[in-house]
């Protein structure tokens, strides 16, 4: 869902396990844009083995019969009046996106700034309501240096994530024929150790994403100048 520019399709391709990977995004114009000048996604948006569909995320889901192993938010920010906060709601996860996976399937969705001023805006919320669906919920973070923060993750599955550093390497190398640069299953488990006051804010949040009682990003950064 969203990864308009791309960037997520081009990672997921690098895996040969991959049968198909659908790419939804709402915006043909940043589609179109993206793939002629952005040129370090330009073998992604060509590979045979990419279903480019444009429409909105919700609409596509609804539509489709088929499952999927593995469904990724990459989203743009719940913004007020923006086109995908409904997105990050209980009942989209609950009622549309979930019944889509295949029983053992992943969910992961970027779930905004989850710095220590900033993660409060929708992290802390959007990882509570996923925790409201699926049994079990990993939230992970990362520093973004172009967004200047850390940012925030939330994986979750009926199932438990029980691979080990070693195994993930192990998978990494059997399904990749490329080197990567970032990622290893050591640096992958430790982005779920969180900090004392992000765990803490993450324990203690109540509040459940709903369009009637949302949460939304006013302007990334602000309380950074209270």
């Amino acid at each position: 869902m969203g990864g308009g520019e791309g960037s997520t399709a081009r990672e997921a391709l690098k895996h040969k396990s991959v049968e198909k990977v659908v790419m939804c995004d709402i915006d043909q114009e940043v589609v179109d844009f993206c793939r002629t000048y952005l040129t370090v996604n330009r073998e992604a948006f060509l590979h045979k083995k990419l279903n480019l569909v444009i429409n909105d995320a919700k609409a596509e889901l609804e539509k489709r019969s088929e499952k999927f192993d593995i469904i990724v938010g990459d989203l743009a920010d719940p913004v007020e009046g923006g086109p995908c906060y409904q997105l990050y709601t209980k009942s989209f996860y609950e009622q549309i996106l979930k019944p889509k996976l295949k029983p053992n399937g992943i969910f992961v969705t970027q779930a905004g700034p989850a710095g220590i001023f900033t993660h409060k805006e929708v992290f802390t919320s959007i990882h509570n309501t996923i925790k409201q669906v699926f049994k079990h919920v990993m939230a992970y973070t990362a520093h973004i240096p172009s967004f200047a923060d850390t940012w925030g993750w939330v994986m979750a599955s009926d199932e438990p994530f029980s691979v080990s550093a070693e195994e993930i390497d192990k998978r990494i190398k059997e399904r990749m024929d490329v080197e990567l640069l970032y990622l290893s299953g050591a640096l992958f488990l430790s982005s779920a150790t969180l900090n004392k006051t992000v765990a803490l804010s993450l324990l203690n949040e109540t509040h459940v994403y709903t369009e009637e009682d949302a949460r939304f990003i006013h302007g990334h950064g602000v309380a950074n100048r209270h």
